[in-house]
């Protein structure tokens, strides 16, 4: 079985960063809207692990950074989850135009 090459998986990476891009704007649920963040961000995790195997495979900087991202992603995963709860207990949706009313 042949192995992906590096174009291979930095077209994957748009798809998905664009998949999320897409999802973002056009989604007016807060949790669909957190999925497409999600989504990018596993994008750019797919794009750091392809150029540190095929641009510098001895080094493990590309793994440090897509660490450093999945703990980033959990953490604004628990923030915006949180958000989201207190956001539903106060006004009993998640729609992002309900949330505006917050601002104020």
């Amino acid at each position: 079985m042949m192995e992906p090459g590096l174009y291979h998986l930095l077209v994957i990476g748009a798809l998905l960063f664009f998949t999320g891009i897409y999802g973002f704007f056009t989604r007016r649920n807060m949790i669909s809207m957190l999925m497409s963040i999600e989504l990018m961000l596993n994008s750019v995790n797919i794009n750091f692990i392809a150029f540190n195997k095929y641009l510098w495979p001895d080094t493990l900087g590309g793994t440090f950074f897509t660490v450093f991202v999945i703990a980033i992603a959990a953490a604004e995963a628990a923030v915006a989850l949180a958000i989201i709860i207190n956001l539903y207990r106060s006004h009993q949706s998640i729609n992002v135009e309900v949330a505006e009313e917050m601002k104020y």
